[in-house]
């Protein structure tokens, strides 16, 4: 199981939240791996549909490695804090381009077990999740659930741990995993 942060802040609320999520999922004998965006370079689709002709994507850049990842995983955690209501770019970069080339006939991530972690100051989680839990349902995934919504509070680094309820809730997301 893979959770790709999409924060551009190393080591930041989002990246903690993942990490502990995937502890859950390790303490059940799975193996995961966390893959954090931020400082990599992941441009936005321009829509040229060279990958619904072959595996691949034109645009160079770090994509693709990470697109292996997500297709040889048997699980994908899409991690996002919220930016004015909304996954940051980063995380909807990579939305659409590993989307476009797994959903053009390939349909790589079907049947794949996974769902969204999002991290907020204090509002914008719900459409955040909502968003992100789109992109897992259309591309044929499963999305176990949790005790609540798989959110968190938290601004400055480290925060996210003083969110019991947000951990938790995270945590109880892992296992479901």
């Amino acid at each position: 199981v893979i959770g790709i942060v999409g924060s551009p802040r190393k080591g930041g609320n989002t990246e903690i939240l993942t990490a502990h999520t995937l502890k859950a999922i390790a303490e059940e004998g799975l193996e995961t791996e966390l893959i954090p965006l931020a400082g990599l370079d992941i441009k936005p689709c321009n829509a040229c549909g060279e990958c619904a002709k072959e595996e691949w994507c034109p645009i160079e850049d770090d994509l693709f490695p990470i697109y292996v990842k997500m297709r040889e995983a048997d699980g994908i955690i899409l991690a996002s804090p919220v930016y004015y209501s909304s996954a940051t770019a980063l995380v909807k970069a990579l939305m659409e381009r590993a989307g476009h080339i797994s959903h053009s006939g390939r349909q790589a991530f079907k049947g794949k077990v996974g769902g969204p972690l999002v991290v907020a100051r204090r509002a914008g989680q719900n459409f955040t999740v909502a968003q992100l839990t789109f992109w897992f349902q259309i591309l044929d995934m499963v999305v176990p659930g949790s005790t609540y919504w798989n959110m968190a509070f938290g601004r400055q680094k480290g925060e996210v741990s003083q969110d019991e309820e947000g951990m938790r809730t995270a945590w109880t997301f892992g296992k479901n995993v």
